[in-house]
């Protein structure tokens, strides 16, 4: 196998990584709402505890795991990609609300989740929390299908490279073994998911100066 065919399968991996694992966050919120919502309706005795039981048990089991998943792939996808987390307005959005996605939804709503199934009660501005999460996480979806917005004032004149495959493989099998740990322990572990971002981070510094130094170049090429 050649290293550009390498490149490529990796990488398809991952954007089908990336698609299967928001699609499980959406749905896991969905699904919150809607045991949420049945348990505020609930008169029958006993019923609302379960309900947020399970909702509880599905937030930390299946929608975190798979919400840290998708946040670690498209960060992937961005920063190891010509698309660039600032050179297009629909990544540079996407990339926004996966932040307040995994730092407010994740964390904020996950705690709030926990106590209203100590307390056996469900607030109204949990629900709302929930549904704006699931809104959120729509318009990515939007995002991704529309690619709106065009280019940014940031985009500069060179296009950046693709990351080799190594770097692609790492943001399939991370994300990967986290789930997989996350369900053996039964709570969130995203450790490799965010060395994997750390290793995003790392290459789009990098590759970011050879830009810089390409435009200086041609800018000096061109006078």
């Amino acid at each position: 196998m050649n290293a550009k065919g390498s490149v490529v399968r990796w990488r398809r991996l991952t954007v089908w990584l990336h698609v299967i694992t928001s699609v499980g966050w959406m749905a896991q919120a969905l699904t919150l709402v809607a045991l949420m919502l049945a348990g505020r309706a609930s008169a029958v005795p006993g019923r609302r505890h379960a309900l947020l039981e399970v909702a509880h048990l599905i937030d930390g089991v299946l929608l975190a795991p798979f919400a840290n998943a998708a946040a670690a792939t498209g960060i992937a996808l961005a920063g190891a990609t010509s698309w660039g987390f600032f050179r297009h307005w629909w990544v540079t959005i996407k990339f926004g609300l996966t932040l307040v996605l995994i730092g407010l939804g994740i964390a904020v709503l996950s705690s709030a989740l926990r106590q209203a199934a100590a307390d056996d009660r469900v607030s109204g501005a949990l629900v709302v929390g929930s549904a704006a999460m699931v809104a959120a996480i729509a318009a990515q979806v939007w995002l991704s299908v529309a690619k709106a917005g065009g280019r940014t004032p940031w985009a500069g004149r060179v296009k950046p490279g693709t990351a080799p495959a190594w770097v692609f493989a790492a943001a399939v099998l991370a994300p990967g073994a986290d789930i997989v740990v996350s369900w053996v322990v039964g709570v969130p572990v995203p450790a490799l998911s965010l060395l994997l971002v750390v290793v995003v981070v790392v290459v789009v510094v990098v590759t970011t100066a050879q830009r810089s130094t390409m435009d200086r170049t041609g800018a000096e090429q061109g006078v």
